[in-house]
């Protein structure tokens, strides 16, 4: 880091006690305990959404402390061996890099592209290695605390999701049609399926309509710019300071279009603030809180300025949020009941290195034990066939009374998450949700801790440096990538984590005469679950499974083999992994791993002729030690996690066979908090 950057790191990130203290609204409402009139969701009354623009999670937070970033262990390997990171293009290989602008966090960095081909290129049919033909070098570009230091005060005060994925490979509109009616039209109803921000009016049910019918109140918070009709490009006009950067998606629907003053559906979504005349941005927004009259669902839409779109600094963004969190603050008693989602509708064209659930496009690439037809685009001669998503990782951070401690929370979830927390919370289903999502995306409660009484303050760095000063739109910053890449490093230290429901197991069964290896996929009871499978030996992968809650699956390689041998490894949510190889050669020893309590138990079967004789290892400590196991025999060893925090990495090699390994890596929960994982802070 540069001199000049460092000063102004020090600066903006707490040298001074001006700046690193909270406004006073939010310092005292802060420091408020949460409504606890039941200990349950129910002690929430509003839910606010600010859903900013393009930015994937590894771009923003891949060297935070404690969650799945830079510094994961077991990430996906290409068909080269490599770790994903390494993407490559006309044999130029470029890793994530952190361009050398000084201010990067107030920099316009170039937009990339985001749209459905380009996404389907870099996606790859799940191989997640075209990301340099498909979006260009500027995509593995990162930020890191120095830039956005308040950002990453937001998530070391409050709790950041680590597997929230956006909803829909592709751009702005069909991620917040996910988020605002569960889906982009994928039934082909009201002019769906839409694959673009094609905007031509649209006619399927939204969330609002059904929140309108049920009696709950709800509103969009929003700048009119020029208009929110068409002669004022729904708010998107050439003064980026003003408008909601066309992102309140309602707007595209036609019973939003064709409403008149006095429908709720123009009340509610088709008026706004306007700066044109001299509105404060916020002003609609704190007058409602401030009267106790927020609604009990409300979104927010930002200016293009403020939308930390790319080609806008990233701080313009945190000057905005801080005000809306100034805002909701401004009536403590509103705040002490209010759940507030920030998150982003798509990473543009920024890397992002975990590889999404899919659903598997036919029996050759996997299976699923629910339906998966809604989430496959079937091609239409004007765009290629592929799945909807689910996108890559963004960034979600639940900034509530119930979320306060700085947690990090791995449940998988995507944009109709916002919804099933509505759903639970108010009771009023959204059909458009499709099984596959239903089964492997959680409802976002896992982030809320809702029977803790934290009354800590939560210290977050001032913005008043980040508010635009000369109101102009500056040319695009494109980096150049460095001539040496290297990985970058992960910030050291744990990360206290939300308990999950997770607890899947795959298991294999092998057999070498007939060439055919199956394994058996389980989500376990409480939690759906998706699984990624790739092959270090073969190229027709990677295959895509789900499972529901409590249900299984099997499928079987017939031609597994590749010179006489096989190499299968299966990630799942929250750092899941299993590896099998093997070869025809191999004795026929069998290992299975289950979640027990605080620790796991391992199962070594022999249906050999021969005594085997196995070394287990443990990643996180401890020696290594022998099972012996006779020809017919079944040796149970409950292994301690206590060295590993309930995470494991264990590896069984067998004596007298080199190509033998089984490899078993997660976490076990136990239905109490816990902590990230500390092989972050190592690899």
């Amino acid at each position: 880091m540069s001199e000049v950057n460092r000063r102004r790191f020090l600066q903006l990130a707490g040298a001074t006690t001006a700046f690193s203290a909270l406004s006073a609204s939010i310092q005292r409402a802060a420091a408020l305990p949460a409504n606890h009139r039941t200990g349950s969701i129910d002690d929430v009354e509003h839910v606010v959404v600010l859903m900013q623009e393009n930015r994937s999670f590894d771009h923003y937070f891949g060297t935070l402390r404690g969650v799945r970033g830079f510094g994961d262990p077991r990430p996906v390997t290409l068909d080269n061996g490599k770790p994903i990171w390494h993407q490559e293009k006309d044999g130029k290989e470029i890793l994530p890099f952190h361009p050398d602008a000084d201010d990067l966090g107030m920099q316009f960095l170039e937009g990339l592209p985001h749209s459905w081909p380009d996404g389907q290129q870099a996606y790859s049919g799940g191989k997640y290695d075209k990301w340099l033909p498909a979006k260009g070098t500027t995509t593995m570009a990162y930020l890191t605390r120095e830039d956005i230091p308040f950002h990453y005060a937001l998530a070391d005060a409050f709790t950041v999701c680590d597997a929230y994925h956006c909803s829909f490979i592709g751009s702005t509109d069909p991620n917040r049609y996910y988020m605002w009616s569960g889906y982009t039209g994928n039934d082909g109803t009201g002019g769906g399926p839409v694959l673009g921000n094609d905007e031509l009016g649209y006619g399927w049910t939204t969330y609002p309509e059904r929140l309108e019918r049920a009696g709950i109140s709800w509103k969009i918070y929003q700048d009119i710019g020029d208009g929110l009709d068409a002669k004022g490009s729904w708010g998107w006009i050439e003064d980026a300071y003003r408008g909601n950067y066309g992102d309140n998606s309602l707007l595209y629907f036609n019973k939003y279009r064709n409403a008149q003053p006095g429908d709720p559906w123009y009340d509610k979504a088709r008026t706004g603030t306007n700066a044109k005349a001299g509105d404060g941005y916020f002003d609609l927004l704190k007058a409602d809180v401030k009267a106790g009259k927020l609604p009990q669902i409300s979104w927010i839409a930002a200016p293009e300025a403020f939308s930390e779109h790319s080609n806008w600094p990233s701080n313009y963004g945190a000057w905005y949020i801080a005000q809306v969190l100034d805002a909701l603050t401004a009536n403590p008693e509103v705040w002490s009941k209010t759940a507030l989602f920030i998150t982003y509708d798509e990473n543009d064209g920024f890397f992002d290195h975990v590889v999404p659930p899919l659903p598997p496009k036919d029996a050759s690439r996997g299976k699923s034990t629910v339906d998966v037809s809604l989430d496959l685009f079937p091609g239409d001669g004007k765009n290629t066939a592929g799945p909807y998503g689910l996108g890559p990782r963004v960034p979600m951070l639940v900034v509530s009374p119930w979320s306060k401690g700085g947690y990090v929370c791995s449940e998988t979830f995507d944009h109709t998450s916002i919804l099933r927390f509505m759903e639970r919370r108010f009771g009023v289903r959204e059909s458009n949700i499709s099984p596959w999502r239903r089964a492997i995306c959680g409802d976002l409660t896992s982030a809320f801790d809702f029977s803790r009484k934290d009354t800590r303050p939560a210290l977050l760095p001032g913005t008043d440096e980040y508010e635009p000063q000369d109101r102009e739109r500056h040319p695009d910053y494109k980096p150049t990538p460095p001539a040496d890449p290297r990985m970058p490093r992960q910030e050291r230290g744990l990360r206290r984590a939300r308990p999950l429901k997770y607890a899947p197991h795959v298991d294999a069964s092998v057999d070498p005469a007939a060439g055919k290896l199956t394994l058996a996929f389980a989500s376990g009871p409480k939690a759906g679950a998706a699984f990624h499978v790739t092959s270090g030996n073969r190229a027709d992968g990677p295959w895509m499974y789900t499972t529901e809650a409590g249900k299984t699956l099997s499928d079987t390689w017939n031609s597994a083999w590749s010179a006489g041998s096989y190499d299968l490894t299966v990630h799942g949510p929250n750092g899941f992994v299993r590896v099998f190889r093997g070869s025809n050669r191999t004795a026929g020893c069998e290992v299975t791993a289950r979640h027990t309590g605080d620790d796991i138990e391992l199962t070594f079967t022999n249906k050999g002729s021969g005594t085997a004789r196995l070394k287990l290892s443990d990643g996180y400590g401890g020696r290594p030690s022998t099972v012996t196991v006779r020809p017919g025999a079944k040796v149970r060893r409950t292994v301690d996690l206590a060295a590993g925090r309930r995470w494991y990495d264990l590896t069984v090699t067998a004596e007298g066979d080199a190509a033998f390994l089984r490899r078993f890596a997660g976490h076990v929960e136990n239905g109490q908090p816990g902590v990230s994982d500390p092989a972050f802070i190592t690899a």
